[in-house]
């Protein structure tokens, strides 16, 4: 398996994860959505919670120039924790919601 795949298994592992979790109050579904043409994974929330509409993402990975690019990250813990756990370098992963003036204080990559 060569690099962009293996990204692409340890994306889907771990997002599958998070979307197989049962929303905690209400009836809010977690969708994960997988386009490999584009290299965009994310899990969409919908549904209700008590009388309010539920409808957003949760989380949204890119795969841009062999990077993972963490664009929305709504994980308690943070997806990027889940990557390096996986065996993602810190300089494939790019905390692409932070500033990209923040990013070099972050550790990860920048872009």
């Amino acid at each position: 398996m060569d690099t962009l795949d293996n990204m692409r298994q340890i994306i889907i592992d771990s997002l599958g994860y998070y979307a197989g979790i049962t929303y905690g109050i209400g009836e809010v579904n977690r969708l994960l959505i997988i386009d490999k043409n584009s290299d965009n994974y994310l899990i969409l929330l919908e549904g209700w919670e008590d009388k309010r509409r539920v409808h957003g993402c949760l989380v949204h990975l890119q795969i841009i120039n062999g990077k993972i690019w963490i664009q929305r990250d709504g994980i308690e813990d943070g997806i990027a924790t889940d990557l390096l756990e996986a065996g993602i370098p810190k300089d494939k992963i790019v905390l692409a919601f932070k500033p990209e003036h923040i990013r070099p204080y972050t550790e990860f990559a920048v872009k």
